[in-house]
């Protein structure tokens, strides 16, 4: 079979006048030159409307996306309507009772003010509340301060007190004026004027004395906890008598409460200092029920510089009983007796002992009738929220890493897509996304009436919703880079959404709502995004449910500045996070592995600070300088290959006179080495490849190969050094890959619409190409090119992306086995694609198949243990390497020493290198034997015996590779 075509090595390239003669339908040559490379904004335009046609046809999972918030809202309401039903039910309903009528098990509600119960005191109207004594906080006796290791102090009393429940409520007191502070100290407690006291009027009584109790503060004093509970309540005195306790019943409205009523020391003691005071509360304060920091005092005051002019104090109160951190102003409805106590003994040191202050009740405000409220959605919202926001995690990651996987990512870059309109756009494309997510999420929530999003400011929303979607979004980019599979991304995204709930609603919660654990803690979990998230829609939450509770509104502006809103520390820590984490994402993506592009170098960015022009010349410098350097090396090992040695001579030549733009790509004494490992020695895959090739030629390489970093050496494509000016290079190439990189929902029109608009092709230039492009690999009739890829087989798809690598008309062309899996007649007309396209253009072509190198390639290079073995068109290295015929003869085994006969006559030199069962083959010495002798001994052995089949065939390509490949494995055996 003749070649297509021979092009010297040395053939300049078609000059310009020449080359606006070849049309392409493709994109056109000259008009190619003139439109240019795509813009920013061209190429942005061509991802958003790629990005926009995927979200288009992914209909099923939009709607799976959208449905998962509405599902769990609407979860969360039908559970409301169910906890609804239950609260309403008479028994949370003020007064109201369920009567047994007639003794036959039913009964019927009656509803009365004689039938309230505690229950349902909170939904009750109360136009006058009761009035309580103001009570101090007094600690439990084994809790109450003692001498110990932690408190040492010779004052205190002994440890021992704890066993008999007999430790005194001790008061730490200090003051610029010692005498004064003892003086006011010791008037702390008035003494009970009667030993056997009447509580039939304990509001008075308990006005004239100092009354505590130990039990837990409530949100309000309708019912003041200490007269229902089971603990006794105390009163506090200088000194208590052996028999001091008591029972009292107190009547009140009807309601009877029978307590027990215990005396207690009130023991003060001085300390030189405040900061005394200080340290020896925190020793004594409750700490996660540590049984060893066990020791309470009543209270402490400072007197600082109290005289008789007036009362100047610091007060210290125990706030060790408030039970809920979101109440800890709770804790203040004990302080006005703490207060009361101070100012009394001031008064009788003013006006002495006869003169007091009685402080006789407290009470709270009117309350109108409310029903009992229980909002679910702000109870459980931080943790559904948290599942239903960051959904879009896995969502946003699995289309990342799936651009990875499937090489589609490498695949736009090297076909001119940089890194700005990618990095842009994807992003801008998942913010929109989110966005809308949101909006979704939000409105719905809203209008079936979730107190959740209904109470809340919804600015402040809106705001913290779209920090944390951009904070996301970086994160998704970020750990982007450290997967390659889809499968194992999308498996630690759900694990990361759902554990980031969990671990948020049963860890990072109870560390918030405790008040000793240290805040800064909380801030380095709030690192976390997932926590992040977390903390806010938690004080989303508790406002919620605190401002449905109170008939009020819910979070606003001005409550992100209170101490216990974690809100404001949140939005700082996520703004931040996300400052960082994009920058980073977008530096590990270039230099990782698993970038999905071609990495760089860790340092890659100091580039932009060299002058381009200088490091192009002392490149030049290097690569020459090696040259010289490695030509003794080279002349001795291929001082036979004398193709190879004058190509290698071209390229140096053109390098050292610069003279590099003629020439579509030049490679320059390629290099390649892999490090050993495990104690193995390097090995060398590429050794000082250089080839220079034309506009116009089809090269094909033979042999393994591949397009990845060099060790040492360059190349330059279209003038341009890949060292520097790889997206230069991008935009004026094309690239068939060995296997099909392709969106399967997109459509073949489409693909080429995208990569078409990468080249900078637009309006009706832009539909012509792409139209043409799909008659010429047979992909327009039918609507097949209309048709979306995964419906496509292997042979279409194949046709596809050779369409895709000459969209555009690029100058360079990298084709991998374009015509695997096509049917001969498809396999034609793609051969006759090819052909056309590269009257204006290089192509390299890389093939396991002969008959196509051979077909389609202007010169073939054979590439062996990492160099070249030959040079030539496909003619030449047949002559060169191929100057045997192969005889193939089949006949029946006890007549193969007969052919073997006949065979040494006709070619005494002839080679037997095949037999098995009767067929044999021979290689002849073309200078041995002319084709005529054949026939005719094989028409004079058929006169004799049975010839069951034979054959003489030519040297094939195939055959040159393999006696090449072996003659060089041969020689560096040997060497």
């Amino acid at each position: 079979m003749e070649a297509s075509g021979t092009v010297p090595a040395a053939t300049p390239s078609p000059s310009p006048s020449d080359m606006r003669l070849l049309r392409s339908p493709y994109g056109g040559g000259d008009v190619a030159r003139e439109r240019g490379v795509a813009s920013f904004s061209t190429q942005a335009n061509a991802l958003l409307r790629k990005n926009l046609t995927f979200q288009k046809r992914n209909v099923k999972s939009n709607a799976c996306i959208v449905a998962y918030p509405v599902l769990i809202c609407v979860l969360l309401i039908i559970m409301q309507s169910l906890i609804n039903k239950e609260i309403n039910k008479p028994k949370y309903q003020c007064g109201c009772k369920c009567i047994p009528v007639n003794g036959n098990g039913t009964c019927q509600n009656v509803c009365g003010r004689q039938y309230s119960t505690l229950d349902q005191v909170s939904s009750c109207p109360i136009a006058n509340p009761p009035e309580w004594p103001a009570l101090m906080q007094v600690s439990s006796p084994q809790f109450r301060a003692a001498r110990d290791v932690y408190l040492p102090f010779a004052d205190l009393p002994d440890s021992s007190c704890r066993l008999s429940g007999s430790c005194p409520a001790t008061v730490l007191f200090t003051g610029q004026n010692q005498t004064l502070a003892q003086t006011l100290a010791g008037s702390l407690f008035p003494v009970m004027d009667s030993s056997s006291p009447n509580f039939s009027d304990y509001i008075t009584l308990f006005s004239r004395v100092v009354p505590g109790s130990d039990t837990y503060t409530r949100g309000n004093q309708y019912i003041e906890p200490a007269f229902i509970s089971e603990r006794p309540l105390y009163y506090i005195q200088p000194t208590c008598l052996s028999n001091s306790s008591s029972k009292a019943t107190i009547n009140y409205q009807g309601v009877s409460f029978t307590i027990d009523v215990v005396c207690v020391q009130g023991l003060p003691l001085w300390r030189n200092a405040s900061s005394m005071i200080n340290d020896e509360l925190f020793k004594g304060y409750r700490q996660s029920n540590n049984e060893r920091k066990l020791n309470e005092f009543l209270t402490a005051y400072d007197f600082l510089d109290t005289d008789e002019k007036g009362l100047n104090l610091d007060i210290w109160y125990n706030s060790t009983y408030s039970n809920n951190t979101a109440y800890a102003e709770i804790a203040l409805q004990r302080v006005p007796r703490s207060l009361n106590v101070a100012s009394n003994a001031f008064l009788k040191f003013l006006k002495g002992a006869g003169v007091t202050m009685e402080f006789e009740f407290v009470k709270e405000t009117p309350k109108v009738g409310t029903k009992f409220r229980l909002d679910f959605s702000s109870l459980l919202g931080a943790l559904f929220f948290t599942w239903v926001v960051q959904m879009l995690f896995p969502v946003i990651l699995t289309y990342l890493v799936y651009e990875k996987q499937q090489k589609l990512k490498i695949m736009m870059k090297m076909h001119g897509l940089t890194d700005g309109p990618y990095w842009l756009i994807s992003y801008l494309y998942f913010l929109l996304l989110s966005i809308a997510y949101m909006i979704c999420f939000v409105v719905f929530g809203s209008l079936i009436g979730l107190n959740f999003f209904r109470l809340n400011d919804y600015s402040i929303q809106v705001v913290f919703y779209f920090i944390y979607i951009n904070l996301q979004i970086a994160l998704a980019f970020l750990v982007a880079s450290f997967f390659s599979t889809v499968k194992t991304a999308t498996v630690i995204g759900y694990i990361y959404v759902f554990g980031a709930g969990l671990l948020g609603a049963f860890l990072l919660r109870f560390f918030v709502e405790d008040p000793s654990f240290p805040k800064g803690w909380i801030i380095v979990m709030e690192l976390v995004p997932g926590f992040s998230l977390y903390r806010g829609l938690y004080e989303f939450g508790q406002y919620a449910f605190s401002g449905n509770a109170r008939g009020t509104k819910g979070m606003k502006w001005g409550d992100l500045s209170r101490s216990e809103n974690g809100m404001r520390n949140v939005m700082i820590i996520m703004v931040l996070e996300w400052l960082v984490l994009l920058p980073l994402a977008f530096y590990l993506d270039q230099v990782s592995s698993l970038g999905g592009s071609i990495r760089k170098d860790p340092l890659f960015f100091l580039n932009f600070f060299k002058k381009k022009k200088l490091s192009r010349s002392l490149s030049l410098q290097l690569t020459t300088s090696f040259n010289r350097q490695g030509s003794a090396k080279v002349v001795i090992d291929v001082n036979n290959k004398l193709d190879v040695t004058q190509e290698r001579e071209l390229v140096e030549k053109l390098v050292m006179e610069e003279n590099i733009n003629n020439y579509a790509v030049i490679s320059d004494n390629l290099r390649k080495v892999y490090p050993g490992r495990d104690g193995n020695p390097d090995k060398l895959a590429v050794e000082g490849l250089s080839l220079a090739l034309p506009q116009g030629e089809c090269f094909g390489m033979l042999g393994p190969n591949g397009l990845i970093k060099p060790t040492s050496g360059t190349a330059f494509v279209q003038g341009m050094d890949i060292r520097t000016d790889m997206d230069g290079i991008y935009t004026n190439m094309g690239v068939c890959p060995q296997h099909d990189l392709l969106w399967e929902t997109l459509t073949g029109r489409e693909h080429l619409l995208f990569y078409g608009r990468l080249k900078n092709l637009k309006g009706n230039a832009l539909m012509q190409a792409v139209e043409e492009s799909l008659k010429s690999v047979n992909l327009f009739y039918g609507g097949v090119g209309d048709k979306q890829a995964k419906t496509y087989s292997g042979g279409m798809k194949r046709r596809l992306s050779v369409a895709i690598s000459l969209i555009g008309d690029p100058k360079v062309v990298y084709m991998d086995e374009p015509s695997t899996g096509l049917d001969p007649a498809s396999r034609n007309n793609l051969w006759n694609v090819v052909k056309r396209a590269k009257k204006d253009r290089a192509i390299i072509l890389t093939t396991h198949s002969m008959e196509e190198a051979e077909v389609l390639c202007d010169r073939l290079g054979i590439f062996v243990d990492g160099s070249f073995q030959c040079l030539g068109n496909p003619k030449e290295l047949k002559g060169r390497y191929g100057g045997s015929y192969v005889f193939t003869v089949t006949t029946s085994a006890e007549k193969e020493q007969e052919v073997e006969t006949i065979v040494r006559h006709l070619s005494p030199n002839a080679n037997k290198i095949y037999h098995i069962s009767g067929t044999q083959k021979f290689e002849i010495p073309k200078q041995e034997v002319r084709i005529s002798d054949v026939f005719q001994a094989v028409e004079k052995a058929k006169s004799r015996f049975t010839i069951y089949a034979w054959g003489l065939a030519d040297t094939t390509l195939e055959d040159v590779f393999i006696k090449v490949a072996k003659g060089a494995q041969a020689f560096n055996v040997l060497s």
